[in-house]
C-alpha cells in the first residue's frame, strides 16, 4: 500500500522502477569499483593478483549459481520478500568485507555479497518488468541497460577515487551505503505482490533441480576459468567437463520428469524463445571479447596510460547508454526482429572493424569500431530480452529473468575463454610464450606482433559466429513470412 503513494508525484510504475534501478546501478557499480581496487587490496595483504582476483571471482561464482533457484523461489513466495531479503544479504557482506581481517575473510564475504546480488538481480527486473504491459517491456529493458552502462562508467571513476583518498575499505562500505538506500527505496515504493503461481505450495519448490542447476554452474564455470592456465588437455580440467556433462542430463532429465520444475524447458520448444536465448547468448560471447582483449592491446602495443585508456573506452559506453531506451521504445512500437537483426549486424561489423587494428592504427580506429561494436549491444539487448520474456507467463518472470542474466554471465564467461584460446594459440604458432600476462610490460617487439596477429583472428573468428546467428535469425524470420503467405 505505501507504495500506491507515489502516484501522487507521477507513474507508480516507473517509481518502481526507479526502485529496482538505484539497487542495479549498485550491484553494478560495485564490481567496477571493485576491479580497480584490486591491485591495492593484493599489496595491502601481501598476496599475488591472482589469488586476490578470487574476490571477484567468487562473487561472480556465486550470482551465476544462484540465479535460477533465486528466480524461481521469488516466484513461489514473492519477489519483493525476496529482493529486500538479497538487498539486506548485499549489504551484510559488504560491512563485513570492509572489515576483513585477511584476504581469504574478503572472499568470503564477497561471496556473500553474490548470494545477496543472485537474490536482486533477475528478480528485480521480474518485478519492475511485471509493473509494465508487454507493450512498453522493451523501454523498460532499454532504461534498464541504461543503468548497468551508468554504473559501468561511474564505478571505476568513483572507485578509484575512493582508493587514492580514502583506501579500498571504504568502497565496500560506500558500497553497503547505496545497498541500504537501494533496500529503503525498495521497502517504500514497491508493493507486495501476491504470488501469482498456481502452485502455492512451498513444498513443491524443486531442491533438487536448485541443487543440481547450482552444482553445474559451479563445476562449468571454474572449468572454464581454468582452462587457460590448466589447458583442455589436463586431466582436472576433462573430467569436470564430463562431470558437467553428466549434471546437465541428469538435470535434463529431472526438470522434463518433475510435475513443477525449477525451469520449464518446454521453452526451447518455442521457436521465438530458443532463437532468442541463442541469439543473446552468442552475442555476449563474442563482445566480451572487446572490453577483454582492448585493454591489452591500448596499454601494451599503443602504449597508452590505463588512465588514458578509461576516457577512450568511455564514448562507446555513452553509445550504449543512448541506444538502448531508443531501441526499446523503438522495438515496443515496431517488432523486436528488425532491431534484434540490426544489433546483431552492428556487433559483427565493429568486430570486423577492429580486427584490422595493428601497431600503426589510429585512435580514430580503435573508438569507431568500439562504437560500432557497442551501439550493437545496445540495440540488441532491449529486443532480445523482450522478446525472450514475452514467451512466458508472469508467473515465470522471476526465474525466466534469472535464466537471461545467467546466460549473460555465461556468455561473457565463454567469451573471454575462447578468445585467450585464440589468442595464445596463434602466439604459440608464431614461437613466442602463449599468454596474455606475457604482453603486458613485454618491450619483444615478437610477443607484441604474435598478440596483435592473435588478437585480429579472434576478432574475425567471433565476428564470424555472431554472422551465423545473424544467418539463423534471418531464416527463421523469412520462413516465418513464407509460412505467413502459405496461409
Amino acid at each position: 500500500m505505501i507504495g500506491k503513494r507515489f502516484n501522487n508525484f507521477g507513474n507508480h510504475n516507473w517509481w518502481v522502477f526507479t526502485a529496482i534501478a538505484v539497487g542495479l546501478f549498485t550491484s553494478v557499480a560495485d564490481f567496477g569499483s571493485l576491479i580497480v581496487a584490486l591491485p591495492t587490496i593484493s599489496e595491502y595483504f601481501r598476496t599475488d593478483l591472482p589469488t586476490t582476483q578470487w574476490v571477484l571471482v567468487g562473487y561472480s561464482l556465486a550470482i551465476s549459481a544462484l540465479l535460477l533457484p533465486m528466480g524461481r523461489l521469488a516466484d513461489l513466495v514473492g519477489r519483493k520478500s525476496i529482493y529486500l531479503l538479497g538487498c539486506l544479504i548485499f549489504v551484510i557482506g559488504a560491512v563485513a568485507g570492509g572489515f576483513s581481517p585477511n584476504v581469504e575473510s574478503l572472499i568470503f564475504f564477497k561471496v556473500i555479497q553474490g548470494i545477496g546480488a543472485s537474490m536482486t538481480q533477475g528478480v528485480g527486473m521480474a518485478i519492475a518488468l511485471s509493473h509494465f504491459p508487454m507493450s512498453a517491456h522493451g523501454k523498460v529493458l532499454g532504461f534498464q541497460i541504461t543503468t548497468v552502462g551508468t554504473g559501468n562508467i561511474l564505478g571505476p571513476l568513483v572507485g578509484g577515487v575512493i582508493v587514492g583518498f580514502l583506501g579500498w575499505r571504504w568502497i565496500f562500505l560506500c558500497v553497503a551505503l547505496l545497498g541500504l538506500l537501494s533496500m529503503l527505496v525498495a521497502l517504500v515504493i514497491i508493493d507486495e505482490e501476491p504470488v501469482i503461481s498456481e502452485n502455492r505450495d512451498r513444498n513443491s519448490y524443486d531442491w533438487l533441480g536448485a541443487f543440481l542447476s547450482a552444482c553445474i554452474l559451479l563445476t562449468f564455470l571454474l572449468t572454464m576459468t581454468s582452462v587457460a592456465r590448466l589447458g583442455w588437455s589436463s586431466p582436472a580440467v576433462i573430467i569436470a567437463l564430463s562431470v558437467s556433462l553428466i549434471l546437465i542430463i541428469v538435470f535434463v532429465y529431472r526438470e522434463i520428469k518433475y510435475s513443477d520444475p525449477m525451469i520449464d524447458l518446454r521453452h526451447f520448444q518455442k521457436r521465438q524463445f530458443t532463437l532468442g536465448v541463442v541469439t543473446g547468448f552468442t552475442s555476449f560471447i563474442g563482445n566480451s571479447s572487446v572490453r577483454y582483449l582492448l585493454p591489452f592491446f591500448l596499454q601494451a602495443i599503443l602504449k597508452f596510460t590505463p588512465q588514458t585508456i578509461g576516457m577512450i573506452i568511455l564514448p562507446s559506453a555513452v553509445t550504449m547508454i543512448l541506444t538502448g531506451p531508443l531501441s526499446g521504445r523503438l522495438s515496443d512500437r515496431f517488432g523486436y526482429k528488425p532491431f534484434t537483426l540490426l544489433g546483431l549486424l552492428l556487433s559483427a561489423v565493429g568486430l570486423l572493424i577492429l580486427s584490422y587494428l595493428n601497431e600503426q592504427s589510429s585512435l580514430v580506429l580503435v573508438i569507431f569500431g568500439m562504437v560500432i561494436n557497442m551501439s550493437g549491444t545496445g540495440i540488441l539487448y532491449p529486443p532480445n530480452n523482450s522478446s525472450i520474456l514475452s514467451t512466458v507467463d508472469e508467473a515465470q518472470y522471476g526465474v525466466m529473468a534469472g535464466f537471461v542474466n545467467l546466460f549473460r554471465n555465461v556468455g561473457n564467461i565463454m567469451g573471454v575463454v575462447l578468445t585467450t584460446l585464440i589468442v595464445t594459440s596463434v602466439m604459440d604458432s608464431m614461437g613466442v610464450v602463449p599468454s596474455l600476462a606475457a604482453v603486458s610490460g613485454n618491450s619483444d617487439v615478437g610477443v607484441g606482433e604474435a598478440f596483435v596477429r592473435g588478437m585480429q583472428v579472434a576478432y574475425k573468428v567471433l565476428a564470424g559466429l555472431i554472422g551465423a546467428a545473424i544467418l539463423a535469425f534471418v531464416l527463421d524470420w523469412f520462413s516465418l513470412k513464407v509460412k505467413g503467405h502459405l496461409v
